[in-house]
């Protein structure tokens, strides 16, 4: 079918459809979907969970496209199905990447789903960088992309901070209340002018965190990489980070700002390499430096509290992967996340996750094929990569889990202390 027979999103629809975007980050979006919302799009993000997702996944996508593309198209089948929404008021949003990574055809493969099961009415709006559907209903306005900003850096913030508390909180839930409490507050300044007093702000989410009774237990770090789906979704990597802490581990998860800073710095490596993008660098390098300073504020509010580890910026980040990998691997997370590996280990966490969907060679290539390299000039680092796809079983996946942090610094007494009632492990 030509692109042309596709309904497309138009922009009298923004007043009469309500949006459904699938889940990934469950801070940020808590966040990002209200701005959306205050500028007349009615975007509402998909909690569905069970495991109708995946069986919606696997009837209309084929079974060799990668695991987050079954998991996202199924989510929204599946939420059409239900019976909740409107079909003739309902469009769907999905992101594409562009350049030569499966999740560029997503779009494609979500509209061949739809005319399966007779949803082919349904509009599907594309959110990306590159402009795939100029005729879309669907756009981003200077002021928009100011707040979005902002948003991911307090949701960067907000991830950091919550994921340092909740595994030494004393009183359970005191984290998960702090974090509810500054999302709606971030959220009501969004509509005013409150979310650019980031000095004020910092300081008092920082005050607030500090302020939970913790414990002084040291229990092992343990970084979380991947392909982005599956390091941030819990749908994706079956709540891996709820799962590290019921462990004893404390989750150490880079900001998502680094991975759009990583897309705007491919711009200017495919006009150095082959002169592509030659238009589209000005605006990318503006945008980018722009997060790039609201990035290094945030990080210099951590440090100079002194109670919290600050992340680090993009900027020492991308020089992590000198040596190891070349720019010009930019395929899927490329070598970002090399570099975040090694960023990881130079912070002083040797324990470290990655997670994949099974058969998706970028990540075979920038996460297994350098595993070996940095052990090389790093033999404490404690690397193990978990493939995610429909047929790996959960228990397995822990079991590698497990044992990954059996060999953790510290992790073994952990290990021990929360399995000591446990059946045996079968690897």
């Amino acid at each position: 079918m030509s692109e042309s027979r596709f309904p497309e999103f138009t922009l009298e629809m923004r007043k009469t459809h309500k949006i459904l975007a699938p889940t990934m980050l469950p801070i940020h979006f808590d966040i990002i979907a209200p701005i959306f919302r205050s500028y007349g799009y009615d975007i509402e993000v998909l909690e569905n969970y069970d495991s109708d997702v995946i069986n919606e996944g696997l009837r209309n996508v084929h079974n060799d496209i990668c695991y987050p593309a079954m998991l996202v198209i199924g989510q929204m089948i599946d939420a059409l199905k239900s019976g909740k929404y409107d079909t003739d008021h309902t469009a769907l949003m999905i992101t594409q990447t562009g350049g030569g990574c499966r999740a560029s055809n997503y779009i494609f493969l979500l509209r061949k789903a739809l005319e399966n099961c007779g949803l082919g009415h349904v509009p599907v709006i594309s959110l990306n960088m590159t402009a795939f559907d100029k005729k879309s209903g669907f756009a981003f306005t200077v002021p928009m992309l100011i707040k979005l900003v902002f948003a991911l850096t307090y949701g960067d913030m907000l991830m950091c901070l919550y994921n340092q508390c909740l595994p030494y909180e004393q009183n359970k839930g005191d984290s998960k209340k702090i974090l509810d409490r500054w999302i709606e507050k971030l959220v009501g300044q969004m509509d005013g002018k409150g979310f650019v007093r980031v000095k004020k702000n910092y300081k008092a989410i920082l005050r607030d965190f500090a302020a939970i009774p913790r414990t002084d237990v040291k229990k092992p770090r343990v970084g979380i990489v991947g392909e982005i789906y599956m390091k941030y979704s819990p749908l994706g990597n079956n709540r891996l980070e709820e799962f590290l802490v019921n462990e004893g581990a404390e989750p150490v998860v880079s900001g998502v700002a680094d991975f759009m800073l990583y897309c705007f710095e491919n711009i200017s490596v495919d006009y150095k390499l082959y002169g592509n993008n030659r238009f589209a660098r000005f605006p990318a390098k503006i945008l980018s430096s722009y997060m790039i300073m609201r990035q290094k504020q945030m990080i210099k509010a951590i440090g100079k509290h002194g109670v919290f580890n600050a992340p680090t910026s993009f900027v020492e980040l991308k020089n992590m992967s000198e040596g190891y990998i070349g720019k010009g691997t930019k395929m899927g997370e490329g070598w970002l996340l090399t570099a975040e590996m090694l960023e990881l280990i130079h912070s002083g966490v040797n324990n470290i996750v990655c997670t994949q969907p099974f058969g998706c060679l970028p990540n075979h290539i920038i996460a297994k094929g350098m595993m070996k390299k940095i052990k090389e000039h790093h033999p404490d680092a404690n690397i193990v990569a978990i493939d995610y796809d429909p047929s790996a079983t959960k228990i397995n996946q822990e079991n590698r889990l497990k044992l990954m942090l059996a060999n953790a610094d510290g992790g073994r007494k952990v290990f021990n202390k929360t399995n000591s009632n446990k059946e045996k492990i079968s690897v």
